[in-house]
């Protein structure tokens, strides 16, 4: 006789499978445990103000993409681009799922030993919180709690288990079953059912509790943001209006959004400032009112993701409001020996820009503002730095907190000991954006078809665009307004007597200082993806 079956001589009901029950008990464990610590996690962060990660999803989460190695960033944002963090949701959430369930089984056959696996995964889930910036012993405090529950429901319903009899119907085979089990099959099925969904909705209200308030986190916006002293104009010839080519200026709620943060910071504005330190010759803290009331410009410029890959859509084109980071570096007096700020956000992610970058005559800006309006939250709320020039990931700090001027050689950014390279300039790049990919062109009436795109070399410029179809010559597209160097250009191209068929379409761009991109195809990492962006399309 096992654990896993139940027989009796001169009956004929079947034998039981205990083991998908205890599964299910343990899954009801991990629920439990996780519903009440990110319910406490949520009261417990908004009741003691707290700047650390309480929460153990997001600790976890957090721990893991420190450890992400270049290669698994860039194969996540090309699988999913910026769903990648649904993607790691889904991906923990079934990871948990089935750790919990062998756990249950565990603790079914060997109460103790799986009681103590339980308990270690969720020391793991400690020191994960422990490890995330800012955080102290008392933020802990919600995953042990969640933990202490999530081991006396595992006991509880593992124990329901072992005493189930039950036959194939899930009813007791007779009165003197019931009086010895307590339980049938289906009780336990109910029972650790409802265990698991009252978990789930624990997991959900902590997690909406974690993100209320973000709205009313704007009252600062009731200062109003300032009239900058230097504004842009965007020429109606910067756009061409050719169904399917990109906007000149990229919709906020159209803009890449890729960063590390799982759960978007909630800062109220009033609350925020903003600290230089480091090699200067006086430290400087600034409040959002002292920032709104310097001289503020607007800039066009683009910003681009390193793991955009040849192309890619992680690159957007926006009109910022700001403060230039140059006038705050110059009040706090940058020492000499000096080569690099370690910005920071509020989630502890920081990055390492060239000096320069911020203190020459571009337009680097403590940004308030996006497209005219208040930065939204996914974009840096209350306050971003906009580096021309760079990629985001050495220079586009959101939710931005202090300013530290250092030296390479004695600081880092997050990304550059996970393998990236030190100071991310930005290449030269172009996209084709119609025809997508496998898509048809209809010729005017004068048998042309237009192909139209983009192409960027920020604080450069674009000189040149070419296009070049069936391995024909290559022929100079038409730039359209080019407003800002820091920000991209528009093109079309109209390719006259198209024949039809099947045809194939590339493009390569020439920067202001001569340098045409290079064919040399290369992935994203460790310093931008290159190539020349190609695809196949039909002319009807």
């Amino acid at each position: 006789m096992t654990r896993d079956a139940d027989t009796r001589t001169g009956d004929r009901r079947r034998p039981v499978r205990r083991a998908p029950l205890a599964a299910l008990a343990g899954v009801a464990a991990g629920a439990a445990t996780l519903g009440t610590a990110e319910l406490l996690a949520a009261v417990w962060t908004r009741w003691l103000g707290s700047a650390g990660t309480s929460s153990p999803l997001l600790a976890v989460g957090g721990a893991f993409v420190d450890r992400t190695p270049p290669w698994l960033k860039d194969w996540a944002v090309a699988t999913f681009g910026t769903a990648d963090k649904l993607a790691l949701g889904v991906g923990m959430a079934l990871t948990l799922t089935v750790a919990c369930a062998a756990l249950g089984v565990l603790a079914w056959r060997r109460p103790t030993l799986g009681v103590g696996a339980f308990v270690a995964v969720g020391v793991v889930g400690t020191l994960a919180v422990l490890s995330r910036p800012a955080t102290g012993v008392v933020d802990l405090v919600p995953t042990a709690i969640g933990v202490v529950v999530g081991v006396q429901v595992l006991r509880w319903l593992t124990g329901l288990v072992a005493a189930v009899r039950a036959d194939d119907t899930g009813r007791p085979a007779h009165p003197s079953a019931r009086a010895s089990t307590g339980a049938s099959r289906r009780q336990v099925l109910l029972t650790a059912g409802g265990v698991t969904g009252v978990g789930a909705l624990g997991v959900l209200a902590g997690q909406l509790l974690g993100t209320v308030g973000r709205a009313a986190s704007r009252t600062a916006q009731a200062l109003g943001l300032p009239t900058p002293t230097s504004t842009v104009r965007v020429p109606e010839d910067a756009s061409s209006g050719i169904p399917g080519h990109s906007d000149y200026v990229t919709p906020n709620a159209d803009f890449y959004r890729i960063d590390t943060a799982l759960r978007v910071p909630r800062i109220d504005a009033q609350g925020w400032s903003l600290r230089v330190t480091g090699m200067v010759d006086e430290e400087i803290e600034i409040t959002y009112e002292d920032l709104l009331a310097e001289e503020h410009v607007e800039a066009l410029v683009t910003l681009t993701c390193v793991s955009n890959q040849v192309g890619g859509d992680l690159v957007g084109n926006s009109v910022w409001q700001g403060w230039p980071v140059r006038e705050l570096l110059a009040r706090a007096g940058v020492q000499p020996d000096a080569d690099m700020v370690l910005s920071r956000s509020v989630d502890g992610w920081t990055a390492g820009t060239p000096i320069e970058a911020l203190t020459d005559e571009r337009d680097s800006l403590l940004a308030v503002a996006m497209n005219g309006e208040p930065l939204p939250a996914e974009h840096g709320y209350p306050v971003r730095l906009v580096v021309p020039g760079l990629y985001g990931y050495v220079s586009a700090t959101k939710w931005v907190t202090e300013l530290k001027v250092t030296r390479f050689d004695a600081d880092e950014g997050y990304w550059t000991p996970r393998g990236w390279s030190e100071r991310g300039p930005i290449k030269t790049a172009s996209r084709i954006d119609v025809p997508r990919s496998n898509g048809d062109l209809a010729p005017d009436e004068d048998g042309a078809v237009t192909l139209a795109g983009v192409a960027w070399a920020q604080h450069r410029g674009i000189e040149r665009v070419e296009v070049q179809i069936d391995d024909g010559e290559w022929r100079e597209a038409t730039l359209l307004a080019e407003p800002s160097v820091d920000s991209w250009r528009l093109w079309t191209y109209a390719w006259p007597d198209a024949a039809g068929g099947n045809h194939q379409a590339r493009v390569r761009a020439t920067d202001a200082t001569g340098e045409t991109q290079t064919e040399q195809t290369a992935a994203p990492a460790p310093n931008g993806a290159s190539g020349w962006h190609t695809v196949d399309f039909s002319v009807a």
